[in-house]
C-alpha cells in the first residue's frame, strides 16, 4: 500500500448513516396522544377478547358465553374510547387555537380588517391636525 492511494481513500467524502427528515405532520397534543394510545390498547383486547370468545364457541367451552357477552361490553368500551380521542382533540382545539397556514382565508380578511381601521386611524389623525393647525391660525390672527 502507497502513500498516494491511502490518501485517495481518506479523500472520499462517507456517507453518513443516519439522516434526519423533516416530519411531514405536526405531533398530536399529549392529552390527544394519550387517549389516543388508549383507545389503541383498548380496541386491541377487544379484537384478542373476540377472537377468543369466537375460538371457545367453536371449540365448544363453556366459557363461550361469558366470552361473548364480555367482547359486547368491550365493544361498546372501545367505541367509547374512540369517541374521547375526537372529543380531546375537539377540546384541545378549542382551548389551544388552530395552527392557521398562511394561505388560510381568515388570516386574509385579518389582514385586510387591520389595514382598514389603520388607514381610518390615519385619516381621523390627519383630520385633528387640521383642525388644529386652523384654530391655531385664528386665534394668532
Amino acid at each position: 500500500m502507497t502513500a498516494s492511494s491511502a490518501a485517495g481513500r481518506a479523500a472520499i467524502p462517507r456517507q453518513q448513516l443516519w439522516v434526519e427528515e423533516p416530519a411531514t405532520r405536526r405531533r398530536m397534543p399529549d392529552p390527544v396522544r394519550g387517549s389516543a394510545v388508549r383507545a389503541v390498547l383498548i380496541m386491541s383486547l377487544t379484537i384478542i377478547q373476540a377472537m377468543v370468545a369466537f375460538l371457545c364457541t367453536l371449540a365448544g367451552s363453556w366459557l363461550a358465553f361469558p366470552m361473548v357477552l364480555s367482547s359486547v361490553a368491550s365493544t361498546v368500551v372501545a367505541t367509547w374510547s374512540v369517541l374521547d380521542v375526537w372529543v380531546t382533540r375537539q377540546v384541545w382545539n378549542q382551548r389551544n387555537g388552530v395552527i392557521s397556514v398562511p394561505s388560510s382565508s381568515a388570516r386574509q380578511l385579518r389582514r385586510e380588517r387591520r389595514r382598514a381601521r389603520r388607514a381610518e386611524r390615519a385619516a381621523e389623525r390627519d383630520e385633528a391636525r387640521i383642525r388644529r393647525r386652523g384654530a391655531e391660525s385664528l386665534s394668532g390672527a
